[in-house]
């Protein structure tokens, strides 16, 4: 209710967990009836624990609404915490499309603004992801598909390894890099 007042939106998206509990389906009924006269309010199904499909779904939802002509402001501090993080990283993901990411305290309902960050690589490092998201685990391929050379590549993928996006032991891709090439 805090954002509802604050930025006054003409749509609400509650992402939440397929079988919710129903202390949280009490409360979409209630916002549901407070203010579902005056705004839309949906709810959108999405993992509990799963960081990576949470920051996926979020980052549809901001293309959806962006692409509609939404100025998206998200509020994190709903949920469990895994939600709130992928949220969050969604958010990151789709940078350019988001006006305000924010968090509300709970005991004083206060409106804690949170920077909007990205993810710092560059093209040519999230190609690279992105193959060896798909499978690909030959530097040799990699440089060819890229049309950078092998030398190029084996840094790409020290610098991504450091970053943490890359396993440390194999060519595989890491759950923080999945959150990258989102």
């Amino acid at each position: 209710m805090s954002c509802i007042t604050q930025f006054s939106p003409n749509k609400v998206i509650l992402l939440r967990e397929e079988d919710a509990p129903d202390k949280i389906k009490e409360s979409e009924r209630m916002l549901q009836e407070t203010v579902g006269k005056v705004l839309t309010i949906e709810s959108r199904p999405t993992s509990i624990y799963n960081v990576v499909m949470i920051a996926r779904d979020t980052a549809d939802i901001i293309e959806e609404e962006y692409a509609h002509g939404g100025k998206i402001v998200v509020n994190i501090s709903g949920g469990r915490k895994p939600q709130a993080l992928g949220a969050l990283f969604g958010c990151y993901a789709r940078q350019d499309m988001v006006e305000k990411i924010v968090y509300i305290t709970e005991e004083d309902k206060n409106i804690i603004e949170l920077p909007i960050l990205n993810f710092g690589i560059s093209r040519t490092k999230r190609i690279i992801l992105e193959e060896i998201h798909t499978g690909e685990n030959n530097v040799k391929n990699l440089s060819t598909k890229i049309g950078i050379s092998r030398g190029m590549t084996y840094n790409h993928i020290r610098e991504l390894r450091e970053m943490g996006l890359i396993d440390e032991n194999s060519l595989n891709i890491t759950s923080a890099g999945e959150l990258a090439i989102i």
